[in-house]
């Protein structure tokens, strides 16, 4: 069982082991390389002497015997020889090398292979969740199915009015709420007072705000034909979860109009949805009065997927 958790440890983390491999090779075929640099004049000099030797004797008239075909041939054999040698003291160094430049291909092959089975797992999974959604839609209706997507529920209030006869009465009031942010849908996000273009006062130009964002992330998105979630988020002024900032390098819309069958809606849609800040609520007391508090924003964006599958 040991061998196989160390057998399976070593599989998952191959592309980091590989690509460790693959610098510290490198690092080690450039030193290797500089050794036998330092080996080269040597070579060289024998090389030059053999060289001077063969043409001195070519040149010299006493010796019949050595006729200019054997200089030629002598020559032939040195540059044979010397290139040899060159050969085998670079040998490691290039063997080295290989090896390195070939663990960082394998590398990147791997994560290749790995991100193709990802976007396949991906791609599965959404479209299993949106014929889940669809189900509920057709059920139970849009209503429903944004409440049950992002946690919002609907609570009742006490508040307390005054008659027309001037006396104080009780009543309950429906009021729409989180029931909590980590029940958010998995790109869903709060815009609230912790964002820096909140307006603390502001209802409307909060609503305004979210307007001409969208109609500016819509305006992005036909310009240049795609568009990421984290360009929305960072549009919008949002710090989104690691697990969003993620997923939004990859998650997005597609503009293709002219598609037989496009991918997605052809537009953004941040699913603006007011709801009532959880903090002020408590159902066993008097409810303050909701007119003068500002609701906070769900923004659950309707984005086509992977958008890397679909360009």
């Amino acid at each position: 069982m040991k061998l196989g958790k160390i057998k399976f440890a070593i599989v998952k983390h191959s592309p980091e082991i590989l690509i460790a491999a693959g610098i510290v090779g490198t690092v080690v075929s450039a030193v290797m390389a500089c050794k036998a640099t330092l080996k080269i004049d040597d070579i060289l000099t024998e090389h030059q002497e053999s060289v001077e030797k063969i043409k001195t004797g070519a040149a010299d008239e006493t010796l019949t015997e050595y006729t200019e075909k054997d200089a030629r041939k002598d020559l032939a054999l040195t540059y044979a020889r010397t290139c040899g040698k060159l050969i085998r003291l670079y040998a490691p160094a290039v063997a080295v090398g290989a090896f390195s430049l070939g663990a960082v291909f394998a590398s990147n092959e791997i994560l290749r292979r790995r991100n193709v089975a990802l976007a396949a797992a991906y791609t599965a999974v959404n479209d299993g969740f949106k014929k889940y959604r669809d189900r509920v839609l057709q059920r139970f209706g849009e209503a429903v199915d944004a409440e049950l997507k992002n946690g919002v529920k609907t609570m009742e209030v006490k508040k307390e009015i005054e008659n027309e006869d001037g006396k104080k009465q009780k009543v309950k009031k429906a009021v729409q709420t989180l029931e909590s942010e980590s029940d958010l849908s998995e790109y869903a996000v709060i815009f609230d007072e912790r964002n820096p273009n909140w307006e603390s006062g502001g209802s409307d130009y909060n609503k305004w705000f979210l307007h001409r964002m969208q109609c500016q992330a819509n305006d992005k998105l036909k310009a240049q034909g795609y568009l990421y979630l984290n360009d929305v988020y960072k549009m919008l002024g949002i710090e989104p979860t690691p697990a969003q900032r993620k997923a939004g390098q990859v998650v997005g819309w597609v503009y293709q109009p002219d598609a037989k069958n496009p991918n997605g809606d052809n537009y953004v849609d941040f699913g603006v949805k007011e709801v009532c800040p959880t903090y002020i609520l408590d159902p066993d007391k008097p409810a303050p009065d909701l007119d003068d508090i500002d609701p906070v924003f769900v923004l659950d964006f309707n984005v086509d997927g992977n958008i890397w599958d679909m360009m």
